[in-house]
């Protein structure tokens, strides 16, 4: 059974974000709270907490996973970003997008698309993902907790309890998320691809 935090969503306590990194560094899996959806995590380079996600989504090795990072500079130790994409991302982070880049060498094989080498990289708008991420000190890899045959990300932690206790290490409470998923953008070529419609507002990709 896991084990079920409530942190603030405003103020996150420090101690349960520092015991939620050691779950996350001793290979566990997550949910979390973000800006639009709960969504699961693991570390970036554990392979069996990403099978576990894989399972749990039930996603097949073209799924596009997401590199959930702190700021630009982290998105660009693992993405390929050049100067007019990086005025692209500048305009719309931290918000309720996922982008579509082309990895570099940091990014474990195992996390990349088989064919294309891409990543999902994404900066959310949250203040309990901003605290996991400064004290984990890397990106978590993540992917939306979208349950299977459904179209949109769980929104409450209770809910995500009843359904998935019994197969995560941990749940954080951070209160309800929005409904919509992130909008999803693919900039490995200009002008932008819209993959997804969601939250975030996808007028000024349309270029």
């Amino acid at each position: 059974m896991s084990q079920f935090f409530q942190i603030h969503p405003d103020n996150p306590q420090k101690r349960l974000i520092d015991q939620a990194v050691q779950i996350i560094r001793n290979g566990g899996v997550i949910a979390y709270p973000t800006d639009s959806g709960y969504a699961l995590g693991c570390h970036l380079g554990d392979k069996k907490a990403i099978e576990k996600i894989k399972w749990l989504r039930s996603l097949d090795d073209k799924h596009n996973f997401t590199l959930i990072c702190s700021d630009l500079s982290q998105i660009g130790t693992y993405a390929k970003v050049d100067n007019d994409v990086f005025r692209l991302l500048k305009a719309r982070t931290p918000g309720a997008y996922t982008f579509i880049l082309q990895a570099t060498n940091e990014v474990p094989r195992l996390l990349l698309h088989p064919k294309r080498r891409s990543i999902g990289v994404r900066v959310p708008d949250h203040r309990i993902t901003h605290a996991l991420l400064a004290e984990l000190g890397e990106p978590l890899m993540s992917v939306t907790l979208i349950p299977v045959g459904d179209t949109l990300p769980m929104t409450d932690a209770e809910k995500i309890r009843e359904r998935y206790g019994a197969h995560l290490d941990l749940i954080i409470d951070g209160g309800a998320c929005h409904l919509e998923p992130t909008s999803v953008i693919d900039l490995r070529e200009l002008p932008p691809k819209i993959l997804r419609e969601g939250r975030g507002d996808t007028e000024p990709f349309r270029i």
